[in-house]
């Protein structure tokens, strides 16, 4: 069985929502864009990587009625194979216009849904996925936090400040830059869990978090590798949109 907060997602994919969809390309083009490059090793250029990132997640919300959580798929796995699915089916298609005859695209079909599938991920992709989750619950507290308190916590833990000079810039206490970065904290604790719940299909996926050292029970023990953490993801996601930006350009 699926958990409701991706029963709720699957079900506005089936009604054709197209803020679901943004939601999907927001977080996970990123991901499909560098594997998509990663496999085509030069042969694909720049627009066509755009492109079967696209096709891929409009495949992935055509197929929703198929997926049968039985089966033991994981999210990433799911988005992987029809993204090997419609590059291998690209790079057929080029051959048979070298070749100067026509080709019917392949149907996707769905064993892909096994947990055994053909298209296995790699550690990179995996990680790259879960990070891709991570960030998504960011800039949902991005969106829903007051202002000056995810201002205190993109200062304190996103762009590596001491409390002294986040206090010091904004012209607050110390405490109080402590209470704002709590607060924040425990929003985006509870914003992760929703995401990860979200896109996970499997148990493996659900325990990803505590597996990257982010424990998302509130336990002020943990808050500090929690945050350390958080700027690790937060930073690698950042040098690999400014690659992905740089090849685009």
């Amino acid at each position: 069985m699926l958990n409701s907060l991706t029963t709720s997602f699957v079900n506005r994919l089936r009604a054709r929502d197209q803020t679901a969809w943004y939601e999907l390309w927001e977080t996970f083009g990123p991901v499909l864009r560098a594997q998509l490059t990663k496999w085509g090793k030069g042969r694909i250029g720049v627009e066509t990587v755009r492109d079967l990132s696209q096709e891929t997640l409009a495949a992935l919300s055509d197929s929703i009625d198929r997926y049968d959580p039985s089966r033991g798929a994981r999210f990433s796995t799911w988005l992987l194979a029809i993204a090997k699915h419609l590059l291998g089916d690209e790079m057929d298609r080029r051959m048979a216009q070298k070749r100067g005859s026509g080709r019917k695209a392949a149907g996707l079909d769905e064993s892909w849904m096994a947990q055994g599938s053909a298209a296995s991920p790699d550690g990179d992709y995996e990680a790259a996925v879960f990070r891709a989750k991570v960030c998504a619950a960011i800039r949902m507290i991005e969106r829903e936090a007051d202002f000056t308190d995810f201002s205190v916590y993109r200062m304190r833990i996103l762009d590596g400040l001491s409390g002294k000079e986040v206090a010091e810039s904004l012209g607050m206490s110390e405490p109080t830059v402590s209470r704002r970065l709590a607060k924040v904290r425990e929003l985006l604790r509870s914003k992760l869990t929703e995401v990860v719940q979200t896109y996970s299909f499997t148990q493996d996926e659900l325990a990803e978090p505590e597996r990257n050292g982010i424990q998302l029970a509130p336990n002020k023990a943990d808050d500090a590798a929690f945050d350390e953490a958080i700027s690790e993801v937060y930073h690698r996601v950042m040098e690999e949109r400014r690659r992905d930006a740089s090849f685009v350009e």
